[in-house]
């Protein structure tokens, strides 16, 4: 739900046994005609969807806003399934899912059904290689996992009716169980041997501390009672409401979290390795599955380590050429001035200027709101919270105020969260009628690649000289493409401290602080770094193998709906049906 430049997006698996499903599936094997596939199919992935969006009411809220159009009238209050339970039944429920599925033949569906029928089985394959190695996950990342995302997702909890509040309340009260199902889990990985270093686990529960210490004035109290003063309800039921909001999270949720933190400090000690992935027994393997989940790319890591060097070493050469043809270039990047300040009119012009390349967006508004300081230390720079899929036409960009932006680099921002980015790429799948499934799937190599291309491209629109725009971009994609290296030096090749200060010394960046820091981000959240490159390069060269193919047919705006028509998916699916979508 969480889209952002730094921020874990949760995978949400489709784990459990659908009974209605399976009576789908029999029922089209009794009729036996295509027309009838083709309707199966739909209903079954539909019956999917209903299941599986019914099972966490922060999924449902967000996914969307009139579940009873879907048939969803009664469904439990939950913040989802983390128990032990749940986990052990996954591997055999996903293979049981996944063998479902492959009992259509996706050459008797049509091509929008064949589309979601190869998303789907790759979606379930990667899930079921990632089942062998649940211990290596860590849903509570320092910057942007579980425990810091929920508070976002329960303040921006929109009230649409007064059984929206009910809800709400309701929900509070299950933070502790979710919590303690969490700390079990961190507490097996702890038995394994697969915990967090120490100073990980420090930062966590710093974040943490961070986030309850004012219990009185806590953001969830003054976020509740901001939105209720909005609403149209007598004065004695807002009270009533906003009394029992601050009993809950003062007898509810600052426990939970004050538990959590408890658990978290009983396990310090139990990390074994202050390195990457690499140094774990099955680190390699477990990170070369993490690598195709989160990039959608099938190249070898080898193979995706020598891209990102070669690409790097063009970008570096196109910023010696324009220097070298203008040396004040270099001295004009560091002084340029930069005239927006608003948010407003910076959103307006990105949505201007993109046609030139991008097909037109439905109209929609787009609010750009700062996150509260409590939750600054441990939330990415910006991120945009997916709108539901039935009503898209209220979005907002959240801007972490703890980052200086005061120049192109946060009209690239707003590009990255904004137009075309993020919340672009979501409304368009959505005008384009994406099967309501495959919103609950998550490819951030898609999501994270097309809003780093499109924040590269957004360089070009911001006013600045054709020259120092294209130094500026081709600086900052080559400063990617060092983190993405690095991602995959630590936790593939294993490489140490002093041979991350190497090569990063090789690069101009010889302050040993600035490095640690890379590194802590790194090693905090492996394979974080080539979502956003990784897929940035698959992009580039599909649009180039677009290109040749099409010749003088080509042109952007085609390219990029039929890329957007085909909605998140690995490369190999991209690759496979964007001839199918693209017209001239």
């Amino acid at each position: 739900m969480i889209q952002s430049a730094r921020c874990h997006t949760q995978r949400f698996s489709l784990c459990r046994l659908i009974q209605a499903a399976f009576l789908v599936i029999a029922a089209a094997a009794i009729a036996g005609c295509r027309n009838t596939e083709q309707l199966s199919f739909a209903e079954f992935t539909d019956g999917l969807f209903v299941e599986e969006v019914s099972s966490n009411t922060l999924t449902l809220h967000y996914t969307l806003r009139n579940p009873e159009e879907y048939g969803i009238t009664d469904t439990r209050i939950c913040l989802g399934d983390y128990s032990a339970e749940a986990r052990k039944a996954r591997k055999s429920d996903l293979k049981s899912l996944l063998s479902s599925i492959k009992k259509y033949n996706r050459n008797e569906l049509e091509t929008d059904k064949a589309l979601t029928y190869t998303v789907l089985c790759d979606y379930l394959s990667t899930e079921l290689s990632l089942c062998e190695y649940e211990l290596y996950e860590e849903p509570l990342l320092p910057s942007g996992g579980a425990a810091a995302e929920i508070p976002l997702l329960l303040a921006e909890y929109a009230f649409y009716e007064e059984e929206d509040i009910e809800e709400y309340l309701l929900l509070l009260g299950e933070l502790e169980v979710y919590f303690e199902d969490i700390l079990e889990f961190e507490q097996e990985k702890a038995s394994a041997g697969l915990f967090m270093s120490d100073e990980q686990c420090r930062e966590i529960i710093d974040a943490l501390e961070d986030f309850i210490q004012d219990a009185e004035s806590n953001y969830l109290i003054t976020t509740f009672e901001n939105k209720l003063d909005e609403m149209s309800l007598t004065a004695e039921d807002r009270e009533d409401y906003k009394e029992k909001n601050r009993t809950l999270v003062l007898t509810e949720v600052i426990p939970a979290y004050e538990n959590l933190i408890d658990g978290l400090r009983e396990l310090l000690g139990s990390g074994i390795n202050d390195l990457g992935l690499y140094y774990l027994e099955e680190g390699r393997q477990y990170y070369e599955l993490l690598v195709y989940a989160y990039t959608g790319c099938s190249d070898s890591v080898d193979d995706i380590f020598e891209n990102i060097a070669g690409a790097r070493a063009k970008d570096l050469a196109i910023c010696v050429n324009l220097t070298a043809a203008d040396e004040s270039l270099a001295v004009r990047a560091f002084s340029y001035e930069w005239e927006y300040e608003d948010d407003s009119e910076m959103l307006e012009i990105l949505r201007e200027h993109m046609l030139e390349d991008f097909p037109a967006a439905p109209e929609i508004s787009c609010t750009v709101s700062r996150i509260d300081s409590s939750l600054e230390e441990f939330m990415a720079p910006a991120f945009y919270i997916t709108v539901p899929l039935d009503d898209y036409y209220n979005n907002t960009i959240y801007i972490n105020g703890a980052y200086d932006y005061s120049d192109i680099y946060y009209f690239a921002t707003l590009a990255h969260e904004g137009f075309p980015g993020h919340l672009y790429q979501t409304i368009m799948s959505y005008e384009y009628g994406i099967a309501p499934i495959r919103t609950l799937l998550d490819y951030p190599g898609y999501t994270e690649g097309w809003a780093t291309y499109v924040e590269m491209i957004s360089y070009s629109y911001a006013g600045l000289e054709e020259e120092l725009a294209s130094l500026l971009m081709h600086n900052q994609t080559a400063t990617l493409s060092l983190y993405a290296s690095s991602d995959i030096g630590m936790h593939y090749y294993g490489w140490t401290m002093q041979q991350l200060y190497d090569f990063w010394a090789e690069y101009g960046v010889d302050d040993a602080a600035t490095v640690d820091e890379i590194a802590d981000l790194i090693l905090d959240n492996p394979g974080n770094y080539l979502k956003y490159y990784v897929g940035y390069l698959e992009f580039t060269e599909l649009k180039e193998e677009v290109q040749s193919v099409y010749g003088d047919e080509y042109s952007d705006v085609s390219f990029h709906e039929a890329i957007l028509r085909i909605g998140p998916a690995s490369f190999s699916v991209l690759e496979e049906f964007v001839s199918v979508c693209y017209e001239p």
